[in-house]
């Protein structure tokens, strides 16, 4: 890391410190080098001046390095957000573990809460209702099962649906053709694409009825062409029209400048838990930046630092949904896709705007 960009890092911190942003919390901890405590960004006690703040990415290496944890904000135990986290994870390991849907009373039990007060807790932090999670994961399980059972029937049910009946009725929705056409590798499925050209390269959009269902960035506009067959093996690719072309503007438009807003329809296809990740993307704010873990915490799942980078590496819609805003833990750009360079231009791009 550059001495400018961990100055610019620390600024950063310290803004958080003043501001007891408890969102920053497990991200970093601030030592104050004339008490010897260190604390949470969201410490309430007051801020210690700033030339005797020095900080740290964990209680381990603040205690290595002499300082005590505060008594007030408990730096070394579990936040309250931590905590609240872990009851969604658990929730979330219920629901994908169950052989029947469970209500929103046998969730509030496990975790000890209302219905009313877990419903607010888990919407908040997964980004989706329990419902809608759990409808997500039975999708998952029912793209899974459908390519690996005899029948079509056998996948319904083992994927958790009490009736076929159910299951028939909502089939558009769920899969977006007909079982069978599922079952078949989608062969009458038609994706357009169209490539266009930005100041960090070719920009290749593809779009199904849905929605746009990618959205790469590259040097080699055949390269990109190839990807996209790869992702989509039995879909019928046909180049856009030029009402498409609205859709390639719209990508190049957020490439030249991401943080405008991306109002086109999104067919985004992927497990329930790459689905919290993306939702969680999201919510990141232009010219911000989240830690991986970070993003962990948010949709209920602390310990899955690693998924979450294979859930932004998976991304299928680069820029739209902004997996370049998501860095390490020490602020530091790790891999990306389409290329680090292209993420720090992105990042850059949005720090000017």
């Amino acid at each position: 890391m550059t001495e400018a960009h961990s100055l610019e890092l620390d600024d950063a911190r310290w803004a958080a410190v003043v501001a007891r942003d408890s969102r920053q919390d497990g991200d970093f901890y601030y030592c104050v080098e004339t008490t010897g405590v260190y604390c949470r960004p969201s410490c309430p006690s007051r801020p210690a001046k700033r030339a005797n703040v020095r900080f740290c990415a964990t209680p381990a290496e603040a205690e290595a390095q002499g300082f005590r944890p505060c008594r007030r904000c408990r730096p070394n135990a579990p936040s309250q957000q931590e905590r609240d986290a872990d009851k969604v994870a658990c929730a979330c390991r219920m629901i994908e573990g169950a052989e029947v849907p469970l209500t929103l009373g046998q969730l509030a039990r496990a975790a000890g809460l209302s219905p009313y007060h877990f419903h607010r807790l888990f919407s908040r932090i997964a980004g989706v209702t329990p419902k809608a999670y759990a409808q997500a994961h039975r999708r998952a399980r029912l793209h899974d099962k459908l390519m690996k059972v005899q029948t079509v029937t056998e996948a319904i049910y083992d994927s958790g649906y009490n009736s076929s009946a159910r299951f028939y009725a909502t089939a558009k929705e769920t899969l977006g053709m007909s079982a069978s056409a599922y079952r078949a590798g989608a062969p009458r499925e038609t994706i357009r694409f169209a490539i266009g050209q930005s100041s960090l390269g070719a920009v290749l959009v593809a779009a199904s009825a849905k929605g746009v269902c990618a959205i790469s960035l590259g040097d080699d506009p055949e390269e990109l062409l190839r990807d996209l067959q790869r992702r989509f093996p039995q879909a019928t690719l046909i180049g856009g029209d030029e009402a498409f072309e609205r859709y390639v503007a719209a990508a190049v438009g957020m490439v030249e400048r991401p943080q405008s807003p991306f109002d086109l329809p999104l067919d985004m296809r992927g497990t329930a838990f790459q689905q919290r990740v993306w939702a969680a993307l999201r919510e990141i704010p232009a010219g911000e930046t989240a830690s991986y873990a970070e993003i962990a915490r948010r949709i209920g799942a602390p310990k899955a630092t690693r998924a979450v980078a294979g859930a932004c590496a998976a991304n299928p819609v680069s820029v739209a949904v902004p997996c370049h805003r998501v860095v390490r833990s020490d602020g530091a750009l790790s891999g990306y896709y389409w290329g680090v360079a292209r993420k720090r231009e992105l990042l850059a791009r949005e720090r000017t705007s």
